[in-house]
């Protein structure tokens, strides 16, 4: 027996201001019957669905679980456009440095959290990862 994926799920305080967060990011789409007030938002992108869920309590540890990002253009370009939109940059594991022992020059990722504190990473564009790979 299989089973697949069919949502990833975020606790949130306010699933709605946080699930139109995450729609700009990842070009998704709020479904129809989701209103600021909800317990439960849901964003549907090309590849996946998340869940917004209502939960009063305040994060308090590291995720257990996160999302790793590629953008459609480079990773500096992308970290740039989350930082305006609200993200802040938790970690940067972007080489070349010591921290990645022969990775090639612009490989790593950045570590950033969103605007209620998860983790997520912010890897290399799909046209980075084919010139270096």
């Amino acid at each position: 027996m299989t089973s697949k994926v069919r949502t990833v799920t975020f606790d949130t305080q306010d699933p709605h201001t946080l699930a139109t967060w995450w729609a700009k990011v990842l070009n998704g789409k709020l479904g129809d019957d989701d209103f600021p007030g909800d317990p439960g938002v849901s964003v549907t992108t090309d590849s996946m669905t998340l869940l917004f869920w209502q939960n009063p309590d305040p994060k308090a540890v590291k995720n257990r679980l996160h999302l790793d990002l590629e953008p459609n253009t480079t990773r500096d370009e992308e970290v740039e456009w989350l930082l305006t939109l609200g993200a802040t940059v938790y970690d940067d594991w972007r080489a070349p440095d010591e921290r990645e022992p022969n990775a090639p020059a612009g490989s790593g990722y950045v570590v950033m959290l969103d605007p209620e504190g998860n983790e997520f990473c912010v890897l290399r564009g799909t046209s980075e990862r084919a010139t270096t790979s």
